[in-house]
């Protein structure tokens, strides 16, 4: 495990799948054809906390959505990527404009879709219920499951391994 947490203090990047990370992966439409989403309000607020100690938060995901954006507005995230279907254009021109290399970034992820990144990243997480295959290629992956808090567990444990955790949750008392 120390060695897990070592490749977290370099990471000035986290780039997250939404569907199946930050997200259960259900895809509800109503009858209007409106698509909805449940995110866990931890993971969000796991997020913020880690931006808030300088790391940057990237999504890229396959899929777009005006719920994922509205999402990502009121977490303040910037570099957000939907329509993705093929990962990596995305993710190189994220290193590009943060001018970072792919050992300064971690992403989180849960197909095969989250491969070609995941197998290039100084950290590569999956979630709990990822797909065996990802999980094979991960360095770590969470206890919980995708849209059950794991986006948090990711924050904190980046947190930890740079020795910001207890200087955020110090902020709180």
């Amino acid at each position: 495990m120390q060695d897990i947490l070592a490749r977290t203090k370099n990471i000035k990047l986290v780039i997250f799948d939404v569907d199946g990370v930050l997200t259960d992966g259900s895809i509800i439409i109503g009858d209007d054809g409106e698509e909805y989403k449940a995110f866990h309000s931890r993971d969000g607020h796991g997020m913020k906390l880690l931006q808030y100690t300088g790391v940057e938060i990237g999504i890229i995901t396959g899929r777009t959505s005006q719920v994922v954006e509205h999402r990502m507005n009121s977490l303040g995230i910037n570099y957000v990527y939907q329509g993705q279907q093929v990962k990596l254009p995305a993710f190189e021109q994220m290193l590009k404009q943060l001018k970072l290399t792919a050992e300064q970034c971690a992403y989180v992820g849960d197909d095969w879709v989250d491969l070609a990144i995941m197998t290039r990243v100084g950290l590569a997480i999956a979630v709990q219920d990822a797909d065996p295959v990802v999980k094979k290629h991960a360095h770590w992956i969470t206890p919980a499951k995708g849209g059950k808090g794991a986006a948090r567990e990711v924050c904190e444990f980046i947190m930890e391994g740079q020795g910001t955790l207890q200087d955020q949750i110090e902020r709180h008392f």
